[in-house]
């Protein structure tokens, strides 16, 4: 049956109103789907240094959402069994996080299962956007030593803070140069500075005001090794350290002396921080 034109122009109009309807319904959805997860490359970071230390599989506090994602996007790739799927960013996720590193074409201190900005920002494509970025910058001279910018601007910090100079005995990029240092020195971060001229007092503010600025830092004497009086100091969440200084970084969050007997730590206690959470404090 033919409808009058007045009732055939309403039911046009409401069927108009009820598709438009049914097509901004469906639109939602879609817009929903790609908004990705946040990484916090931070809390990641700092997981992949602890968690391998640790004596059990006690995950880091604040890092599991951050973890998860990276392990099931290695899990995707079938690089990881799904069992270690758990936010814990222990040896098993470091080799197979250094594994994608690899399959990047990045080698040598890019590819130490330590994430990077690089390799997280690849690995999240179309699965999550990483924030809280952190980049240890270029490489820079210093004392005649090499080291790299953010290392640069910690120690800065500290000598303004201490009100003195600070030499350096030992920069970092410095593979093989001494043998004593067990390769902690063969990346970035990590340095070595003279306590010629200081009295105790002086050698342990030294310390304890690198802490504060985010390295891990010791002060080391020859009864320890075959080295003299110095100050090793780490800088905490450098993505460029070699795999023996993120030990060492792990181990200090953990309460212990960084060396290989892995000894409790005999410096003085601050709060642990990251030259990143130093900054915001």
């Amino acid at each position: 049956m033919k409808l009058p034109s007045r009732a055939a122009a309403l039911t046009a109009a409401a069927l108009f109103a009820s598709l438009t309807g049914m097509s901004e319904a469906s639109a939602a959805p879609v817009a929903g789907a790609g908004a990705l997860p946040s990484l916090n490359m931070e809390a990641t970071v700092k997981a992949a240094q602890i968690d391998p230390r640790r004596p059990d599989s006690t995950q880091t506090p604040g890092a599991k959402a951050s973890v998860l994602l990276v392990e099931q996007a290695l899990r995707d790739r079938q690089l990881l069994d799904a069992k270690w799927v758990d936010g814990y960013f222990g040896t098993t996720t470091i080799a197979a996080y250094a594994n994608y590193q690899k399959s990047l074409g990045l080698s040598g201190l890019d590819a130490t299962g330590l994430p990077n900005k690089t390799s997280l920002t690849s690995l999240g494509t179309g699965r999550f956007k990483v924030t809280d970025t952190i980049d240890p910058g270029g490489r820079v001279s210093s004392d005649g030593f090499v080291i790299n910018a953010r290392t640069r601007s910690m120690l800065a910090e500290a000598k303004r803070l201490l009100g003195r100079d600070l030499k350096l005995d030992q920069g970092s990029y410095n593979p093989g140069g001494d043998p004593t240092s067990a390769g902690t020195h063969d990346g970035g971060g990590v340095v070595d500075i003279s306590v010629k001229g200081m009295n105790s007092a002086t050698r342990t503010a030294v310390v304890r005001t690198l802490r504060l600025v985010g390295f891990a830092a010791w002060l080391r004497n020859p009864q320890q090794d075959d080295w003299p009086w110095h100050i090793h100091a780490a800088a905490i969440s450098d993505t460029s350290l070699s795999g023996q200084a993120q030990h060492q970084i792990g181990d200090y969050y953990l309460g212990l002396n960084g060396l290989a007997g892995r000894g409790p730590d005999d410096g003085p206690k601050v709060t642990i921080r990251t030259w990143e959470e130093y900054r915001r404090r």
